[in-house]
């Protein structure tokens, strides 16, 4: 059982902020049952309709990894009619970004219309893990290394890496790449996080999401999972 609102965000619809707003206005009806209560829990089994649309997946479940490129929307639909990671993949199902990349952060993207896996994949206690490549102003010291390395806190939660490494220094540019994994959830984080140390993120490009990668693809390029690694992603619960 999941939040109503992290439900219908989960499907793709809407954002979990709006999804809100839809509860608060009445607009939501789950097994043709008005629901209002903000706290509501509710199963991906149940039929759920939102502002008169039924946001249920009945179709076949679809697994995608695409390797997102620069100045795409990890959205289903944009109000400024950029294009979408949504356009970059031929299927008529119903499919929405697992979490979403910046618009001008590339790399590995997980799209599905399996509310079960994305709550799997999404949900704080499973610990996913990912791994980015970030490109950062200056030239990061060891004693900025080993700060990173042991935590740093943000916005009041510490943030510890669960994989650091220097990849290249550039002293003619002043730049540094480095990887670091992740498995918190929160918006931004690989920028906040070196942002604390000082050293802004120039590029940022996601290379791993748990076990799978992007070997085989370039940027605006897409493939299936296999089965095998469906129930891979399913046995992180």
């Amino acid at each position: 059982m999941e939040r109503l609102q992290k439900v219908i965000a989960n499907s793709g619809f809407c954002s979990r902020r709006k999804a809100e707003e839809y509860i608060k206005q009445g607009k939501v009806y789950v097994n043709n049952q008005k629901v209002t209560e903000m706290g509501s829990k509710v199963s991906y089994e149940d039929e759920i309709e939102v502002d008169g649309v039924n946001i249920t997946s009945k179709e076949e479940k679809e697994y995608y990894l695409l390797y997102k490129p620069e100045k795409t929307i990890s959205s289903v639909k944009d109000e400024k009619n950029r294009q979408t990671v949504l356009d970059l993949i031929p299927t008529k199902a119903r499919i929405y970004p697992v979490g979403r990349l910046d618009y001008n952060t590339t790399g590995l993207l997980l799209l599905t219309n399996d509310g079960n896996l994305t709550n799997i994949l999404t949900h704080p206690s499973h610990q996913v893990e990912k791994i980015y490549l970030a490109k950062v102003e200056g030239v990061v010291t060891p004693e900025e290394f080993m700060r990173l390395k042991k935590g740093i806190t943000v916005e009041n939660r510490k943030v510890i890496p669960t994989y650091v490494k220097i990849k290249k220094t550039n002293k003619e540019s002043n730049t540094t790449s480095l990887l670091i994994g992740i498995v918190e959830g929160r918006n931004h984080i690989v920028k906040k996080l070196m942002q604390q140390l000082n050293h802004p993120v120039i590029k940022l490009k996601r290379e791993t999401y748990a076990f799978l990668t992007l070997e085989g693809l370039r940027p605006g390029q897409a493939r299936k999972l296999s089965i095998k690694e469906v129930k891979k992603l399913y046995a992180l619960k």
